[in-house]
């Protein structure tokens, strides 16, 4: 390519960059074109212009400075696994020469990029140690001569061993000479730019990478978020719009139906919560086109009632329902439930059972030849109201005459394409209501960015007992032992204990139902530099509790996503009926599982679980009137990163509260897809948290433009920038609707 030619998105890297160089940068993160590596974006900025002295170096603020390295001291740590590594370095700025010690903790990178006679800009915060001042694990960037004289702010990059931050800087230099407006050009119409003061694109390129000023990379963060809302936006706008245009069987139900003779079976009130979410969620069934609604509410909160009122409705006007669950544990539970609230009303086709009732029936993948036939015959002939269930739920020979609602519990747990799929067994699109007890990054997000209609119940059903939660340092041998007796005592009046571990087994990597930690574990150490038993599993507690004389009358039952179904369910009887006093299991039991008499729970190795997983596994205790207790054990550090989650749930029973420092700490997820984790969203620079109000802003431009006569086809270049930054998975859902 010749210097005046200009890039474009899609050209490769290895025309700017050269072979080799390409496929390092391919190898450390996944980039081949110029696209690519321009949405590389930076994290922060160091600024040399508002450099400190060493001599002038205030304890307990942050601070940069430049300095020189002197030395490099390497030691093993006493209290834990690792080593320490202590830089001296001295100031590039000051005559003084004074010296400041940096700490790293095993630091790899920093053993490797501070070699001697080096200078590197640092930022942290500054402590004192042994009347020493230091830096503990500062950001750092190494600097040449050019750079040193430089006085524009520094751009910090996510960056890799191999391929530091310096490296990152060279390559952009490149990739920024070649681009312009010819083969990047603006997408974004005018007057949205103008009216929401949105730098161009070109510009903004430049400025987010090679800023004069801090204040100008984070106008550019601007552009880049709410370009990335206005995508976004578009996209949900014109599923919204085709949603709305779409047709739908009203659901009005009847005066005398089957939800009023229901609603008179009930021996309580409705709380407050429970009745706006009702009104809420029965005004869209009556409406001409499909309900797409969240409900959102506290574990406990009383949303499956909600739900099955919704569903009488849609009975009472002819249509059929069913409830899509993510594991065949709660869809059991909610089986059980659904009969056991309606009593008489849910023996339809029964021998002398109430005109108005309906029939409920199960479908899971373990059902037998002939209890499947019986239930697909059910479906089929619109003989069966209420059809629960897991995935088998979305097989092609599930039929149904007249599907008017899907529930979806634990929404999160479903992709798009299996929400959709159960969508599609309707005529006419069915109306959707999708629940969550604890809403996780993607659901929270997908609130904010105003998909899903929202109904939100914080109110807890009376009877709902408080519930204590503390985190138990496994490395004291006395909490070792206390652990173990708060178990014996609660078994011993009566009551019953839910231990929760990360794994089945040692064998197993995973189980169906269990996400892999968040983070690994690096410390090998307790802070009493014991070593740190391996994580703990079903099978080995299993084992642990029944070697134990204070269990040895204890009856202790396992349950996992290992077992056969029958095995499953005989362990649930078990502990529900309260034969069986202690339950261990995996996250199986996180949702829907409802034992009124379990007050304790103990989750094991904790830091394996996030913060929504923790908050609905104590959901499970103290919901029969008697105060709960949750204990999460950890082997960890209390500094450690890890354990600030668990003292995030330890803090607050508020599940709302939670999900927003979940979302900051593991970020929004694929808004548009199946992924759930953060690491793979399709978000660079826009925060849900942080940018509501950018995004509230460019919903209102997108849907200005989506409303308007010709819509987005006013504008081809935006059409085109939408198409393409959705995949191909999610235009397809747009376009099914």
């Amino acid at each position: 390519m010749t210097a005046s030619a200009e890039f474009t998105n899609e050209t490769p890297l290895d025309i700017v960059l050269g072979a080799a160089s390409a496929r390092k940068v391919e190898t450390a993160f996944g980039y081949s074109t110029v696209g690519q590596m321009l949405s590389h974006f930076p994290r922060r900025y160091m600024e040399i212009g508002e450099l400190s002295k060493i001599s002038e170096l205030p304890v307990g603020e942050d601070v940069t400075i430049v300095a020189e390295v002197k030395s490099v001291n390497q030691r093993r740590m006493h209290s834990r696994s690792g080593f320490l590594l202590e830089v001296l370095v001295s100031d590039a700025l000051g005559p003084e020469q004074s010296t400041l010690r940096m700490t790293f903790f095993n630091g790899y990178e920093a053993k490797r990029d501070l070699q001697v006679g080096s200078t590197a800009m640092f930022s942290g915060k500054v402590t004192l140690y042994r009347n020493h001042l230091e830096l503990t694990h500062p950001e750092y960037s190494l600097l040449d001569a050019a750079e040193e004289a430089d006085p524009r702010p520094i751009p910090i990059y996510p960056a890799t061993a191999k391929f530091p931050n310096k490296k990152i800087r060279e390559v952009m230099e490149l990739v920024l000479a070649g681009i312009g407006t010819a083969g990047f050009p603006e997408f974004i119409p005018d007057p949205v730019l103008k009216s929401h003061r949105i730098p161009g694109r070109v510009v903004s390129y430049e400025h987010i990478h090679r800023p004069q000023t801090v204040a100008q990379g984070y106008a550019a963060r601007k552009r880049f978020a709410f370009e990335e809302a206005f995508l976004l936006q578009l996209a949900l706008a014109q599923r919204r719009a085709h949603r709305m245009k779409q047709p739908a069987t009203s659901r009005s139900g009847t005066a005398d139906g089957l939800l009023a003779a229901f609603d008179k079976t009930l021996p309580f009130t409705l709380t407050d919560g429970q009745l706006i979410a009702g009104r809420e969620i029965a005004d869209d069934l009556v409406r001409g086109h499909p309900m797409n609604r969240l409900l959102q509410g506290e574990v406990g909160s009383g949303k499956t009632l909600v739900a099955l009122r919704a569903m009488l409705q849609v009975i009472d006007s002819g249509g059929q329902t069913a409830l899509l669950a993510p594991t065949e544990v709660l869809a059991q539970q909610h089986y059980q439930s659904i009969k056991k609230h309606l009593g008489s009303l849910g023996t339809g086709g029964e021998l002398g059972s109430d005109p108005r009732a309906t029939r409920v029936d199960l479908l899971t993948g373990s059902a037998g030849a002939a209890e499947r036939k019986r239930v697909l015959l059910g479906a089929a002939s619109g003989e069966t109201g209420i059809l629960v269930g897991t995935h088998s739920l979305l097989s092609d020979m599930v039929r149904f005459v007249d599907l008017g609602l899907v529930v979806v519990d634990e929404q999160h747990r479903f992709g798009v394409e299996q929400r959709d799929a159960l969508r599609s067994k309707a005529d006419m699109p069915p109306h959707m209501l999708v629940m969550t007890a604890t809403p996780i990054p993607r659901t929270v997000a997908m609130t904010v960015f105003g998909d899903l209609e929202v109904s939100l119940m914080r109110t807890l059903p009376p009877g709902r007992a408080p519930i204590a939660t503390h985190i138990v340092p496994l490395q004291l041998p006395a909490m070792q032992q206390r652990l173990f007796a708060r178990m014996a005592e609660e078994t011993a009046k009566g009551h019953q204990v839910y231990v929760v571990c990360p794994r089945i087994s040692e064998k197993a990597v995973e189980d169906d139902f269990l996400p892999m930690p968040i983070e690994p574990t690096p410390d090998t150490t307790a802070s009493d530099g014991a070593a740190k038993p391996a994580t703990m599993t079903v099978e080995k507690m299993l084992e642990l509790l029944g070697s134990m004389d204070i269990f040895a009358n204890t009856e202790i039952r396992a349950l996992h996503g290992g077992m056969p179904s029958e095995e499953k369910a005989d362990a649930m009887m078990a502990f529900d009926s309260g034969r069986a006093s202690i339950l261990v299991s995996t996250t199986v039991i996180e949702v829907g599982v409802d034992v009124h008499n379990a007050t304790l729970m103990v989750i094991i190795d904790a830091e394996n679980f996030g913060i929504s997983q923790l908050h609905q596994l104590r959901g499970r205790i103290g919901r029969g009137g008697l105060p709960g207790t949750c204990l999460m054990t950890t082997w960890l550090d209390a500094e450690h990163p890890s354990v600030m989650r668990l003292k995030a749930v330890e803090s607050t029973t508020d599940g709302f509260l939670l999900a927003e420092s979940d979302l900051n700490e593991r970020r929004e997820g694929d808004i548009l897809g199946a992924s759930q984790s953060g690491s793979r969203s399709t978000l660079k620079v826009l925060r849900v948290m942080k940018d509501a109000k950018l995004i509230a802003r460019a919903r209102e431009a997108a849907e200005s433009i989506v409303d308007g006569d010709d819509g987005l086809r006013t504008y081809p270049g935006l059409q085109a920038a939408v198409e393409e930054w959705v995949d191909e998975d999610m235009q397809a859902f747009l376009e099914r609707g």
